[in-house]
């Protein structure tokens, strides 16, 4: 693709559209990266919190198990 196949898009610094498939196309690489850090960050803190959630519920078993056991 050529620099002369993108039409800037009117009113947007980083957009453009590409002529051939009317694709619009995003230039701004520091918001690209800025974005899938922010995005591995809240995966990184989804797992986390699942961790979490995973080692309450094995908490809350054992005691049920020790409740149980002590009657």
């Amino acid at each position: 693709m050529e620099d002369n196949d993108l039409v800037k898009v009117e009113g947007e610094q980083s957009l453009f559209r590409d002529k051939n498939t009317g694709a619009i196309l995003n230039t701004d690489s520091a918001g690209y990266a800025q974005y899938m850090r922010m995005k591995q960050r809240k995966q990184t803190e989804r797992e986390e919190l699942d961790t979490i959630k995973s080692d309450i519920e094995e908490i809350k078993s054992l005691l049920r198990e020790l409740a149980n056991g002590s009657k």
